[in-house]
Order: structure tokens, then C-alpha cells, then sequence
């Protein structure tokens, strides 16, 4: 599976649960004639690190297991969170040594300890390496961490570098690309000037879990992994500007509207904000400031179908999805997008 050529190709499923006509079929390139001069478009604009480390465990001087990790939030300039396989063998205290290429860390490997073992795999490795040295060896032995359903079926190869990479991508500290984002080509940015069409840009850094599917029953009991991010001052001041005037807020992708709704007031107005938000926004969440949202296509049973649910009405996706399905529209990272209006 490879992204549309060019980009901005992509089809585009417009959905408006408010309108005489709920579904219609577009292109990516056709956006700009959906907003209107005002508005405001809402990017992610964290890049893409190779987070997905192959290594050796060894224990207790004896011979060593192959495993694999996936970095998922940095809480240290030498300690990262990550989901490790096989997750049940390994224990606190087991040393790994990624990477035997020769390419890092001038004697071929990445070492670190597991410091901490959590729930589900998830693991805390602290790494002989620390902080612009460590980036720098992680970036000589590790992969791209494509999404499962895409990993399954071909290893990553030099094209994913620039394939799951937005073009705006500037913050790095991602483990998978905020992937509506990746429709937009240095042409689209062009029209939506032209048209008057507002970028502001925020980060929030995606991690592994966003793969995640819900196992439990009661959404209640479903733990969402925290993600790093901030709305600087300037950026929050402008979106609230926007919104006073009567334009909208249209998110790029549904990590930038959770870190919107994150930094927003019970009142819509949007604060300067940073930290770690694990907001599930399921039906029935009342949302405070976003308008409009494009994204992707999802997994069935995933968080990210809630929130698309929340946002547009659990019927109206449901229909969208099936008229997607029987139309040929492509679904996940690398595939089609769609442009999804707030029900009211």
C-alpha cells in the first residue's frame, strides 16, 4: 500500500449530517471550495521518528532473545515508554542491545534497560545514550514504525521516510504520522492562500497506542495512552480570534482536534497549553471548539472511530463508512480522506 500520486489526489468523502445531502465524493484538492474565507485550518505538525527498534535480550550474562520495541512518549532524555514483543518474556532489569549494523553508537548496537514492565507489552527502557546522542542513534537503527495492517503485509523501506512524513512535519517526537495531514502538497497549501484559508500549527506528539483497538465492553474501562504535546500563546490567541469573528476551526486530522479540545474552556475559548492529554472523546462528548475535521478512515472498534462518531453522529458514519466500502474508497494511513462537518 503506497499514498495517492500526487498527494492532494486522494478521494475525499465530504460528510454533513446537517445538510439536505449528507455524503458526496470529492477530491482532496477540492477543499478549499468546502471552507470559506476566515476559516481556519488546524495542523499537527510533529514529525515521524524511526521508533521501531529490533534487538537482542540478554539476561544475566546468559544468550540472548530476539525482540522488538516500539517507542511510543520520551519521558527522559535518556528513558522512553515503548511496547515491547514478545512483551510476557521480558522482565525488569533485562538488558537489550538494539541495532548490530555498525551504523550507531560506534561499536553497532543501542543498548538499554528495562527498567519498568506495565500492562500490554508496554515497557520503560533507559538507554545507555542520552538526549541529541541518543535521537541521533535511534535514527541510525531504527525503522519506520508503519501501522500494523500496512507492516503486515511489507517491511518499511526508504520511501515510507518521505511517505509517512506531512510536508510540514517540523517537531520530532512522533511514532506515527498524523495521517490526514499527509494529502496536503505545497500546491493545496497554495489554493487554500488564495481562497483565504487560515494554517496554524500545533504539536502533539502521536504514539503507538493510537493502533490500539478497544477490548473492553465499557468504553469507561478503556485506558488511552498519554501523547505529549502544546498550543502556544500565539497560536491559542489566533484560533480564539478566528472564532470571534465567525470562522471556523477545521482540524487536520484527529490528533490536532484532541489537543484543540485538551486546550479549550467550557466556553470554547482555547488556553495556551502543554503537557500529556489521554482525552477519549466518545459519543456524547459536548465539543467546545472545533468546527470541522478531516481525517482519515479507521479501524472498526478503535478510539478514533469514536471520536469520528462523536463528531459527526454515530448513524452518519455508519452510513458514510458503508457508502466508502461499496465505492471504493481506500481506509487507513496511506489511503483515502474525508471531510467531516459537526453534527449539530
Amino acid at each position: 500500500m503506497r499514498p495517492a500520486e500526487p498527494r492532494d489526489s486522494a478521494r475525499l468523502l465530504v460528510v454533513n449530517a446537517n445538510a439536505a445531502s449528507t455524503l458526496s465524493d470529492h477530491r482532496v484538492s477540492d477543499l478549499p471550495s468546502f471552507l470559506r474565507a476566515g476559516d481556519a485550518l488546524v495542523f499537527n505538525d510533529t514529525k515521524v521518528i524511526p521508533a521501531q527498534l529490533e534487538g537482542i535480550r540478554h539476561r544475566d550474562g546468559a544468550g540472548g532473545q530476539q525482540v522488538s520495541a516500539t517507542l511510543h512518549m520520551r519521558i527522559g532524555p535518556s528513558r522512553w515508554k515503548a511496547f515491547a514483543k514478545p512483551g510476557k518474556r521480558i522482565k525488569e532489569g533485562d538488558r537489550i542491545a538494539f541495532g548490530h549494523s555498525g551504523e550507531s553508537c560506534m561499536i553497532g548496537s543501542l543498548d538499554a534497560t528495562v527498567e519498568e514492565k506495565g500492562e500490554a507489552g508496554e515497557v520503560t527502557l533507559a538507554f545507555d545514550l542520552s538526549g541529541p546522542v541518543l535521537d541521533e542513534a535511534i535514527a541510525a537503527v531504527g525503522h519506520i514504525p508503519l501501522p500494523p495492517y500496512i507492516a503486515a503485509k511489507r517491511p518499511d523501506d526508504a520511501r515510507d521516510r518521505v511517505d509517512y512524513q506531512t510536508i510540514y512535519a517540523r517537531e520530532e517526537g512522533a511514532v506515527a504520522a498524523p495521517t490526514a495531514g499527509l494529502h496536503f502538497t505545497p500546491g493545496l497549501f497554495e489554493a487554500l492562500d488564495r481562497a483565504g484559508i487560515e494554517r496554524h500549527f500545533v504539536t502533539l506528539h502521536v504514539g503507538a497506542g493510537t493502533f490500539l483497538p478497544v477490548k473492553t465492553d465499557d468504553t469507561d474501562d478503556h485506558k488511552m495512552h498519554l501523547e505529549s504535546g502544546y498550543v502556544s500563546a500565539e497560536t491559542a490567541a489566533r484560533l480564539n480570534a478566528v472564532k470571534q469573528r465567525g470562522g471556523r476551526i477545521v482540524c487536520v486530522g484527529t490528533t490536532s482536534l484532541r489537543l484543540i479540545e485538551s486546550a479549550a474552556e467550557e466556553s470554547g475559548e482555547i488556553k495556551p497549553w502543554a503537557g500529556a492529554t489521554g482525552i477519549f472523546i466518545t459519543p456524547g462528548y459536548r465539543f467546545k471548539a472545533v468546527d470541522m475535521l478531516m481525517t482519515n478512515f479507521h479501524l472498526p472498534r478503535s478510539t478514533l472511530f469514536m471520536l469520528v462518531s462523536a463528531f459527526a453522529g454515530f448513524e452518519t458514519m455508519h452510513a458514510a463508512y458503508e457508502h466508502a466500502i461499496s465505492t471504493g474508497y481506500r481506509f487507513y494511513s496511506y489511503g483515502d480522506a474525508s471531510l467531516l462537518f459537526r453534527k449539530d
